[in-house]
């Protein structure tokens, strides 16, 4: 890890800190929530050591990377735009993407956007959900599933906050998030993530998770708290309203996608049927490869780390 660069970069307005290594052809990571570069920290060393420039950023609101107060300073259009800014910063003009959760989205939206950016990209766990004109997704998730529905319940400012404690219990929540393997829609029990005494069950780290990953998750996140990646969520309704223009748009750079079998996106949403019909190819003309990792769940850019660097190289090592 020490031989990982930091610095800081001024993009769309906002400081934002990247980790880096390497040279040769750019790798760009955009992680999820609850999340930091540090996801990415095993491709970080593997890319590198392939001939590759891997770069990962603290997403806006993230970590070391500024966080705007306004809940409308976390639109796609602003995520979006503080990547291709900060592809420019980099002085290339097309990277290879890879991303996960939130990262996905953003990086489907980028690959929409500003294609000319992007030689292939591979996404990690979130497909590309085509925009229904009829209904707002927030809405769609809430009679699918109910209030209780993880992103129902982050909606409002201020209530998910509570519901995940103090900063001081925010390794053991964030402990709790990435070591689930419950397949299915996750929702919230009544009294959050938190016990009512304000402590967690205590659960075995896997192989993969280590204390000293907490401790750093939750060096970060004790600081920033949990609302800059919150308020990606609270905006879910307003991106469908921004994004009008890209009804029935298709995705048009390579693309391999590569989910878990245990993930609670792909067990959730339809999106195993989305895939298998093949509308998922329909709406990403160049997708090349569907990858699901038996007995793997949602972050399995950490769980299954060797095996996802090795799915990264065997496909850009082609462009």
């Amino acid at each position: 890890m020490e031989e990982i660069e930091h610095r800081t970069v001024e993009v769309n307005g906002i400081k934002m800190h990247v980790a880096e290594k390497g040279e040769g052809p750019v790798v760009l990571f955009l992680h999820g929530f609850p999340e930091l570069w540090y996801s990415w920290r095993h491709q970080i060393l593997a890319l590198s050591s392939r001939g590759y420039r891997a770069v990962a950023p603290d997403l806006r609101g993230y970590g070391d990377t500024e966080a705007p107060e306004s809940i409308s300073s976390y639109t796609i259009m602003h995520l979006v735009g503080d990547i291709v800014a900060l592809i420019d910063s980099l002085g290339v003009g097309q990277v290879f993407l890879v991303a996960h959760d939130w990262g996905a989205i953003v990086g489907w939206y980028l690959c929409l956007f500003r294609p000319e950016k992007i030689k292939a990209y591979v996404c990690l766990s979130v497909p590309f959900m085509p925009r229904n004109p009829k209904v707002r997704p927030v809405d769609a998730m809430r009679a699918l599933y109910g209030d209780d529905y993880y992103i129902c319940r982050f909606q409002e400012p201020g209530k998910a906050e509570a519901l995940y404690g103090s900063n001081n219990n925010i390794g053991e929540v964030i402990k709790s998030i990435l070591t689930n393997r419950r397949p299915g829609p996750p929702i919230l029990p009544k009294e959050g993530v938190a016990l009512p005494s304000g402590s967690l069950p205590s659960r075995p780290l896997p192989s993969w998770l280590s204390e000293e990953d907490v401790t750093y998750y939750a060096s970060k996140f004790s600081k920033t708290g949990l609302t800059g990646g919150l308020n990606y969520y609270r905006n879910l309704n307003l991106n469908w309203e921004l994004t009008a223009a890209w009804t029935g748009a298709k995705v048009k750079v390579p693309v391999k996608f590569i989910t878990g079998d245990l993930d609670v996106v792909y067990t959730s949403l339809g999106i195993k049927d989305y895939i298998d019909s093949g509308a998922f190819k329909r709406d990403v003309h160049y997708l090349e490869e569907v990858v699901v990792q038996e007995g793997v769940a949602h972050f399995n850019n950490q769980e299954a780390a060797e095996d996802i660097s090795n799915h990264i190289y065997e496909f850009i090592k082609k462009f």
